[in-house]
């Protein structure tokens, strides 16, 4: 749903020309997923950003044959079905690639295209549970923590944007296609890589500790006297001893409950009392400026509003704001990583039109005609503008 979407977005912030095939009428389920303005998906406008919507319905032999002539012009095929969908429609791999041998097909699940859950329905959220993300996230005296936003499929779209990059630049050397098999948990197990890898050679489990870290103290979150946060973390020796001597001076720095990383970590509890004393004693501000001006690796801990006020946000224009024909202006996370040379393409909000641009890409793409779109609409195989979605049930 939203994995391999994120992973055509950051495409077309690179420059790709991303065309999006939707069902005819319903469209895709994003559209009615969360927030809604003025009966408009206000996410589907972020994840469809740079995208030309056309509406096929690829149940139908024809519009199977009319795919199969199309796809030489494509470089990549992405496609985020359960396992064996695209083979019942007779459109697997051998027979895309066979139509397109230069073709990148990545083909992106919850689980994989085998193995014992591959039949399975899934969502990113069970991919945060299965690969212990979750067991090791909250506090130890609540239920393990699931995110409240989709961590695994936007980590999974830019991890599947690098793959489809990687098969590409390959394709571009030796004039051979790739089919990916890329699996969402996988690529959330990254995120506990470290805790794997500990675990198999010592038999270590972490615990869940909040903001804390038993790789690492101190780290956390920590109220400053006007009840804004500050996020703060001495992950080296250098650091965390720049933070001990901001809050207790020589003395601190000696004093052997931190005197190396295991020590502070055995003593977390202690120095974040003392970290808390100290923010406690002064606005936000003042405390990172005090932490800021000690060499200290510390932040402010921003909301959701406040950070289209963040000032480093707003120097390097991480938000982008987007004229939008339907709401007026939407805001969007802005393309990233900055390229030097190659700049980056105007983004284009999400369209709210199914199929607002089947006839115009159909007809430069493949020279069809009026008549030609008229028969490929029944059944339901294409629409254009008018199949407006109205967020109706998806069948």
């Amino acid at each position: 749903m939203i994995a391999a979407p994120s992973t055509a977005a950051m495409l077309g912030d690179f420059g790709a020309e991303v065309v999006k095939l939707e069902r005819p009428g319903s469209g895709d389920h994003v559209r009615r997923y969360g927030a809604q303005k003025n009966g408009i998906g206000l996410y589907w406008k972020a994840l469809a950003r740079n995208k030309k919507s056309v509406a096929l319905d690829l149940h139908v032999p024809a519009v199977q044959a009319l795919l199969l002539r199309w796809l030489p012009q494509f470089d990549i095929f992405i496609e985020n079905f359960r396992p064996g969908t695209l083979e019942r429609w007779n459109l697997g791999p051998e027979r895309l690639l066979g139509a397109a041998p230069h073709l990148v097909i990545l083909r992106v699940t919850a689980f994989g295209q085998d193995g014992p859950y591959r039949d399975r329905a899934g969502f990113g959220t069970l991919a945060e549970a299965m690969t212990g993300v979750a067991a090791v996230s909250g506090y130890d005296d609540r239920p393990p923590l699931l995110p409240a936003f989709p961590l695994a499929d936007v980590m999974a779209g830019q991890a599947a944007t690098a793959a489809v990059c990687a098969a590409y630049a390959r394709r571009l050397r030796t004039g051979d296609g790739e089919v990916i098999d890329f699996a969402i948990y996988e690529s959330v197990m990254k995120l506990v890589e470290s805790q794997i890898t500990e675990y198999a050679a010592n038999g270590t489990l972490h615990r869940r500790m909040g903001s804390r870290m038993d790789d690492t103290a101190p780290r956390g979150a920590y109220r400053c006297g006007d009840g804004a946060y500050v996020a703060l973390s001495g992950s080296t020796q250098e650091v965390a001893e720049r933070v001990l001597g901001t809050i207790g001076g020589d003395a601190l720095v000696a004093d052997p409950r931190f005197a190396t990383n295991a020590n502070r970590v055995a003593n977390g509890a202690a120095l974040d009392e003392l970290i808390d004393a100290f923010c406690a004693g002064r606005a936000r501000d003042e405390a990172i400026a005090v932490f800021t001006g000690a060499g200290c690796a510390v932040g402010p801990l921003e909301s959701i509003a406040s950070v289209f006020e963040n000032a480093q946000i707003v120097a390097r224009g991480s938000l982008a704001r987007l004229a939008d024909p339907d709401l007026g202006e939407i805001v969007v996370s802005n393309a990233f990583p900055r390229f030097a040379h190659a700049g980056s393409p105007r983004l284009e909000p999400g369209p709210s039109a199914v199929g607002a641009h089947t006839a115009e890409v159909l007809r430069h793409d493949l020279g069809l005609r009026d008549e030609d779109l008229r028969d490929l609409e029944h059944p339901d195989a294409a629409a254009g503008p008018g199949h407006r979605d109205h967020g109706g049930p998806r069948t």
